[in-house]
Order: structure tokens, then sequence, then C-alpha cells
């Protein structure tokens, strides 16, 4: 992995803070020189520490208010049914995120759905008819604490 200095984080931190932040703006508040900064954020994105830019959208404005975790486990734990499950998953566009973890279970899915009903519809027609799922265990959250933070780099 590249170092990164002191000047580095910074311009990540403030990316992750404000994506829209103009390179002019971004420059003045580092005390760089413009030239200096497009050239450490171009290497920066071909490092990959910068893998891309977006909107942050509301959920609850687009009518996705239903925010759920699942527990899925899966019937074999084998290289090959782990790829089939990966592949279907990634064809599931409900899915915002999937995470295979250690411990009692095999993956942790999240979801945003419109409410309950279209999500006993994602979990009998999408989730439970993907290759090898023996089990779930959902988690509709109630409140959603804190979901935005930045990566704490160290300045």
């Amino acid at each position: 992995m590249t170092e990164l200095d002191k000047t580095d984080r910074r311009i990540l931190m403030e990316l992750q803070l404000d994506g829209r932040v103009s390179n002019a703006e971004l420059a003045q508040r580092l005390g760089l020189p413009p030239t200096s900064l497009s050239d450490r954020f171009k290497r920066l994105v071909r490092q990959g520490f910068i893998t891309g830019f977006g909107a942050r959208l509301d959920p609850h404005q687009l009518g996705y208010g239903l925010l759920v975790f699942v527990e899925v486990t899966l019937d074999k734990t084998t290289p090959d049914a782990f790829e089939m499950f990966a592949q279907a998953v990634r064809r599931a566009p409900e899915i915002l995120e999937c995470h295979m973890v250690g411990g009692g279970f095999d993956y942790l899915i999240k979801t945003r759905l419109a409410d309950m009903n279209t999500y006993r519809r994602f979990l009998g027609e999408v989730l439970l008819a993907m290759p090898g799922v023996k089990e779930t265990r959902t988690y509709a959250v109630i409140e959603e604490v804190k979901n935005d933070g930045p990566l704490p780099l160290m300045l």
C-alpha cells in the first residue's frame, strides 16, 4: 500500500465531507497551488484511494422508507456455493450492500424498500430464491442514528 502523507489525508478528508468542492476551492482550503492539488488528486484516483463520486439521496423522499438488514445462512459453505450466491446478489438491484462475515451466519445484506409488504415480496421472490439460501434473519431499522460518517483518517 502506498503511504499517504498529511496533505493526501487532508485532501481525502475534505473530499469525504464535500465531494462537490472545486479544485480551486480545495487548493485554497489546503494552501496548495492548484496544479499541485490536481497532480495529487489524479494520483489518488490512479492509485485507487478515490473510487468514485456520487450524490447522497434521501431515501425517504424517494419512497424507500424501510431499511432492513438480513442475516443469510447458506446450506453449504463451499467456494462454488459462495460464488453462486454472490453472482445472484450482484444481479439484485434491491440489495444495496452484501458482506460475507465470520460468525454464526454467512452474509449480512442491507436493503432499502418502500415498506414491510415490499420487503415480504423481496424476501420470498428474490432472497429466498437465491441459490443455497438455507435460513434468514431480518432486522428492520427503527432509527438511523449515524449513516454518513467519513473514514477516520489520521491527520
